[in-house]
């Protein structure tokens, strides 16, 4: 009877260490995927530059109002979309008071659909004059209240896009805040796709 006993100590041990190591594993896996570490994929280490000295407002739009956001998306381009997507929703969350209005240009010739999280909170621009000049998207550009360019860029640099590493956030609120700014050249390194139209 004590062997039967020791027998099944023994395997309640090896079978309560082998949960253990599949629970870590699970805990490990959990974290991996809850962190966006699951969807990181390789990309092109390439320095892009960004210029918008040429964009300009359909005139429906231009002139003095509210602070203007225009995102350049691809629906193609997958393996970028995802984090600025993300972003967006932040920015539009952040900054639904602020009087600021969010348009979205998708890449001539493309077809798709904005992010379900994004429709009904950007309204669709067939076009805005100097695009064609965008070297890569996602990319977006910021009019102030005035109608003036104050950016024109990529949402952050690195992989990953997020408050923390954004170049929009204190743009946005330096215009929120009355201050002017022009910053319609920038050169970054990212996760971009030819915007070429």
């Amino acid at each position: 009877m004590s062997l039967l006993r020791s027998a099944v100590q023994r395997l309640t041990f090896k079978h309560l260490v082998i949960a253990l190591i599949l629970l870590i594993l699970l805990a490990i896996t959990l974290i991996w995927w809850r962190t966006g570490a699951a969807y990181l994929r390789p990309y092109s280490e390439q320095a892009v530059f960004f210029h918008g000295e040429t964009l300009r407002l359909p005139p429906e739009l231009a002139g003095p109002g509210p602070i203007r956001v225009v995102h350049f998306w691809d629906p193609a381009c997958k393996r970028c979309n995802k984090e600025p997507d993300a972003h967006l929703r932040y920015l539009i969350g952040i900054y639904r008071f602020a009087g600021i209005e969010f348009y979205s240009v998708q890449r001539p010739g493309s077809s798709g659909e904005l992010a379900p999280f994004l429709q009904g909170h950007m309204k669709a621009l067939p076009a805005i004059e100097g695009m064609e000049a965008l070297p890569a998207s996602p990319a977006l550009a910021i009019w102030d209240k005035d109608g003036e360019l104050a950016y024109a860029g990529p949402y952050s640099e690195g992989l990953v896009c997020n408050s923390s590493n954004s170049f929009v956030e204190p743009v946005l609120d330096a215009l929120t805040s009355g201050r002017k700014l022009s910053l319609s050249s920038n050169l970054a390194v990212g996760c971009y796709c030819d915007w070429g139209t």
